[in-house]
């Protein structure tokens, strides 16, 4: 497995749920953010490459993925801002070890509205969550 992470796996979606829902300012929900963007391990600069790389965003961002032999995808990538790993972090929670078919029939942005996370950021920041999202929903349909 290339890049293995805690997401999906150790931090869930039901364990986010709950870690944000006592959350109540946008300071806080950021500070989450930011502290889940520091379980987020760099990615290997050869991984780095220009055709894992999104565009659409303000920093830097890489987004891969890959089939795994169960049949669920196993998701990996970094970004230069803190904010947007985390948001990364966040849908690498979301879809992680689904199969691409589940992926493509579900919202992978669902979660952070249930966070409360989506109406507060800024245009750039969700300019970059809806390409990561987008990026995640290409690499599903490579492997659906």
């Amino acid at each position: 497995m290339l890049a293995p992470h805690p997401f999906g796996h150790e931090i869930t979606s039901q364990s986010l749920s709950e870690t944000f829902s006592g959350l109540r300012q946008w300071e806080d929900r950021y500070r989450q953010l930011i502290l889940l963007a520091k379980k987020v391990p760099a990615l290997d600069p050869q991984l780095k490459t220009a055709d894992i790389e999104l565009s659409g965003c303000e920093n830097r961002v890489w987004l891969g993925g890959e089939l795994e032999e169960n049949g669920g995808m196993h998701f990996y990538g970094d970004s230069e801002g803190r904010i947007v790993k985390g948001l990364l972090a966040v849908i690498l929670t979301t879809v992680e070890g689904k199969t691409p078919k589940e992926i493509l029939q579900t919202d992978p942005l669902a979660l952070f509205d249930t966070l409360g996370l989506r109406e507060q950021l800024s245009t750039s920041r969700a300019s970059g969550l809806s390409a990561l999202a987008a990026g995640v929903l290409a690499l599903a349909r490579q492997y659906a």
